[in-house]
């Protein structure tokens, strides 16, 4: 799965909408420093920037809130698992095993 692929995915699992990649200035009409990505926020519906789901832990961290039941945290720590619960994974096996769990991966 290609890394703009998991990053629109990810986002779109995390409620965002109309996800893409830009080279143009920013939403709030600074300029840009190359391409980024921006959406439709889900918290408030307006253009936003998306969070950095393929470097920032952070982010993950928050999309990892987006499972919603008991089976899907299961399975979500059991791909994780590296006899400490997962709390060394990096951000690339995070996003993987989010996906794999949420049935959004694909080779």
């Amino acid at each position: 799965m290609t890394r703009e692929a998991q990053r629109i995915a990810i986002a779109e699992a995390c409620g965002w909408r109309n996800v893409r990649e830009l080279d143009d200035l920013y939403p709030d009409g600074s300029v840009s420093a190359g391409i980024w990505w921006q959406g439709l926020s889900p918290e408030t519906g307006s253009e936003e920037l998306i969070p950095d789901y393929l470097n920032d832990l952070n982010a993950m961290h928050d999309a990892e809130k987006m499972l919603a039941s008991a089976a899907q945290c299961r399975d979500y720590a059991d791909m994780l698992d590296d006899g400490n619960g997962g709390h060394f994974a990096t951000v690339a096996q995070r996003r993987e095993a989010f996906l794999k769990t949420l049935g959004l991966w694909t080779p």
